[in-house]
């Protein structure tokens, strides 16, 4: 039967309805992870590795390479985070030894059953200047270690045999000005399709239309195919709505009509169809309803690729003068700034410590994430679907003109199309993705020809979201660079706000705080006298590496949270902020940042770390992690944190007294008390006596009582809103160490060897009050079928280990995270214990 045939009977059976059997044909697609049993080892630098040695043998891609001595680990795996710490490496990247060369090799047998599919191998990311092998043949390479990328594994495929993949990673030769991790530290999966499939993120998915009785769902397919003849191609969408559980419903709510099409010969093919989705559910911050479209490619009668993804309707709306507009009502955009590493596990993503971070600053009130300054993990952006958060995508940290020697300046001629268009690809369906950012603070800010070539690179996959970029150059928001961007995203610069509303050609324009505040502090450390604004009148000097969390300290470029408010007040057009950080960081420890190493005398860079250093009397600091975060690196909560929930959540009745009340060198002493509450007015006590009643004036953020008298005993606000009482809180004066606690944040966990628990430590006295100032030795240990996986406490200055079964804490906490072993069940119990004190455990129930 000719092709011409067979494609008019199949358009009569489709409008005959006759299509059910094909459309439930198994797809020929599958996508397997591949992240078990690798090997592994490191070259240069390798003092924590099974192999440690500073030559790299050659030709260790050939299949006859012996790797039977080599580490066998699964992953994600970040080869730097074992540490250990040296003060011979830079503090701004972690005093981690994460240069060097990496090899991984794995394994594997390829099924008879697949011997006419295609094989592709997806690597989330890989850090950083990927090259791979196969059998030993070169197979491709992607230097950015952020993009997610494909490469095809089929010319190189022995079906039935064992196959040898091999991959380079080299990050002796990048640079970085964050801890950037090292390895393959995010998922790699092996996927399998026909001949004849849709392309890799070959789904666009739009709603141009949406109204309360109908959505209509734009759908654009690239076929892609690898047959030597031109082919006669059906292809139909299904769409279906995700429950609760954003699961798969029972049946389609939708379909598309039939689409045929001939797919030239070892080429693609673009398809594209429209489809009426009665009542369309909106996904919104507040409750997140996903949809999800099959796009199913025939052949004849023959099902050759069903590809899934979500997809979600709402609108956009990007205003000049009145702010962001989700579904058509003004949302502030209340965002955080996140680099990309998770504490203690360093850049190895998890799904279940992002969403950790995300479920404590969904409690503060933030709805926004800005991926500083890299495309994130895909799991991330799943994650922010789901939980009901708004991303900002963000491409990269500089352009042509580098920050650092080999930075991402080196890769940009030749690969930023590349990355651009894989970044806007991967993300552009998911609904949470409300803006694109093609870089931060880059020093290309007065080349407004690069900005509206990388605008037009993103346009080209995606012109439903605005593009921005984070802008620090004072005069980038009116000297034209503003008008290549669809959204002016500026970073500090708190005047430059006038500057820009002040100027006519910006009328049509709408600004975002892409970066805010940069306030510092290190959790539950307060030093007097209390001094507002420059860093170095508030260090403690003595060498104590920390910084006072009364939150007024800020570096010179930035601001504090209240002077950053006080500006989005008198601007009421802006969109909102992004807050630099919502967690600590490893690396970046500003002001606490290097040495004077390479550092040119005369340059505001010397000058202030010379300054730095001589307050410090030290000639080097400790610290290898951020002050920034609102958070800590352990995911504990600082002051700030109550400050931001107090502005975010005006509903949640709240109130936060700071500081502690443990202060015997104080007795006698002015010891001001600052209260962040969701109030409007507050009374402070101390041991039951009236401190007086203050109130909140206009932008005016917190309660300050400045001349209270330290007195050891109970410290207690009642904050009132609207007159009538709102909340309370107290602090008071705590007794000896005498016990631990310990509190998990879930009680079970799934036993696949990725889900974690994360278990908090507290030191208390006999009345179950944490005791602030303490720093016992907490020691660690299983019983049952469960792992120690990494601990912390949060201190900026420590060098034990991460992968250790033993924690100081510090101000009164520290963080044991463990799992199930693989394939586990029942349960098992952690145990922490410190000598002196009263021991505590907490048990884990194993899910199946």
């Amino acid at each position: 039967m000719k092709r011409t045939s067979i494609l008019t009977l199949l358009v009569i059976l489709i409008t005959l309805g006759i299509t059910d059997a094909l459309m439930a044909q198994e797809s020929p697609r599958s996508r397997e992870s591949f992240n078990q049993g690798w090997k592994f080892v490191k070259y240069f630098n390798a003092s924590v590795e099974s192999v440690a040695t500073d030559r790299e043998p050659e030709n260790l891609q050939l299949p006859s390479v012996n790797d039977n001595s080599w580490r066998t680990l699964d992953l994600p795996h970040d080869w730097a985070i074992e540490g250990p710490f040296s003060d011979t490496l830079e503090n701004n990247t972690g005093l981690l030894p994460w240069k060097g060369i990496g090899w991984y090799r794995k394994h594997f047998i390829v099924s008879e059953n697949d011997k006419e599919k295609r094989i592709y191998i997806d690597f989330d990311g890989a850090m950083a200047n990927a090259k791979v092998w196969l059998n030993g043949k070169y197979v491709g390479e992607w230097p950015y270690g952020y993009t997610s990328f494909r490469l095809d594994l089929t010319p190189y495929i022995i079906i039935g045999k064992k196959n040898v993949i091999a991959v380079r990673l080299d990050t002796k030769n990048w640079d970085s000005r964050w801890y950037p991790g090292a390895g393959l530290y995010r998922n790699v999966w092996l996927v399998k399709t026909s001949q004849l499939h849709i392309a890799n993120n070959g789904v666009f998915c739009s709603t141009p239309e949406i109204k309360k009785e109908r959505g209509m769902l734009s759908v654009e397919a690239e076929v892609e195919s690898h047959i030597n003849e031109p082919l006669p191609v059906t292809i139909k969408a299904l769409v279906y709505k995700l429950n609760d559980k954003f699961e798969l419903s029972s049946a389609p709510v939708a379909e598309s009509v039939v689409v045929t099409a001939t797919v030239p010969a070892m080429k693609d093919h673009d398809f594209r169809f429209d489809i009426a989705v009665k009542d369309p559910v909106l996904w919104d911050i507040t409750k997140p309803e996903l949809y999800r479209v099959a796009v199913i490619v025939m052949q004849g009668t023959t099902v050759t690729d069903r590809y899934e993804t979500n997809f979600g309707f709402r609108t956009l709306n990007f205003t000049a003068r009145d702010g962001f507009l989700l579904n058509g009502r003004r949302v502030e955009v209340n965002g955080v700034c996140n680099h990309h590493d998770l504490g203690a596990l360093g850049a190895a993503f998890n799904t279940r410590a992002a969403a950790r971070q995300l479920e404590i600053l969904k409690e503060m009130g933030c709805n926004a994430i800005r991926t500083s300054h890299n495309p994130p993990a895909p799991e991330l952006v799943d994650l922010c679907d789901k939980m009901g958060f708004l991303i900002q995508v963000e491409f990269s940290d500089t352009w042509r003109i580098g920050k650092k020697k080999d930075d991402y300046n080196v890769l940009f001629n030749a690969w930023h199309v590349e990355d651009m268009k894989a970044m806007v690809r991967r993300d552009r369906n998911h609904p949470s993705v409300f803006m694109w950012s093609i870089g931060n603070e880059v020093p290309d800010q007065r080349n407004p020809y690069l900005a509206k070539e990388l605008n037009e690179i993103v346009k080209s996959e995606d012109n439903t979201r605005p593009v921005t970029s984070g802008c620090n150059d004072s005069n980038s928001g009116t000297n034209g660079f503003q008008k290549t961007l669809d959204v002016f995203g500026i970073n500090y610069h708190l005047g430059d706000y006038k500057r820009f509303y002040d100027l006519k050609d910006n009328a049509d324009q709408g600004l975002i705080s892409t970066e805010s505040a940069s306030t510092v502090s290190s959790r539950g450390e307060y030093f007097f006298p209390i001094v507002q604004g420059d860093l170095n009148n508030n260090l403690p000097g003595k060498g104590i590496f920390q910084i006072t969390s009364y939150d007024v300290a800020y570096p010179g470029w930035a601001s504090t949270t209240d002077q950053q408010w006080t500006l989005l007040d008198k601007f009421p057009a802006a969109m909102g902020e992004f807050v630099w950080t919502g967690f600590d960081y490893i690396g970046e420890p500003t002001p606490y940042s290097g040495d004077l190493t390479g550092l040119k005398p005369g340059t505001r860079w010397y000058d202030e770390t010379k300054k730095m250093l001589d307050k410090m009397g030290a000639t080097e600091v400790p610290s290898r992690s951020s002050y920034f975060g609102i958070m800590d690196l352990a995911g504990f909560k600082k002051d700030r944190f109550y400050l931001y929930q107090s502005r975010w959540r005006p509903e949640l009745p709240m109130a936060h007294i700071l500081p502690h009340w443990n202060w015997p060198e104080r007795k006698g002493l002015v010891t001001p008390v600052h209260v962040y509450t969701s109030g409007d007015e507050a009374e402070l006590f101390l041991n039951g006596k009236s401190l007086g009643k203050k109130s909140k004036h206009q932008y005016e953020y917190r309660l300050i009582w400045d001349n209270v008298i330290y007195q050891p005993g109970e410290l207690k606000i009642v904050a009132y809103k609207n007159g009538v009482k709102w909340a309370e809180d107290k602090m008071v004066t705590t007794g000896k160490p005498s016990q631990l606690s310990c509190s998990a944040d879930r009680s079970s966990v799934h036993p696949d060897g990725y889900d974690l628990v994360f278990i908090t430590i507290k030191i208390e006295d006999v009345n179950k009050l944490m005791v602030p100032r303490s720093s016992n030795l907490v020691n660690f240990s299983i019983e049952g079928p469960g792992k120690i996986v990494a601990v912390d406490n949060g201190d900026a200055t420590s060098h034990d280990p991460f992968n250790a079964s033993y924690r100081k804490a510090f101000n009164g906490m520290c963080l044991v995270i463990v799992k199930a072993e693989k394939g586990a069940n029942g349960s098992f119990k952690v145990k922490a214990a410190s000598k002196g004190l009263k021991g505590s455990e907490v048990a884990v129930r194993i899910d199946q």
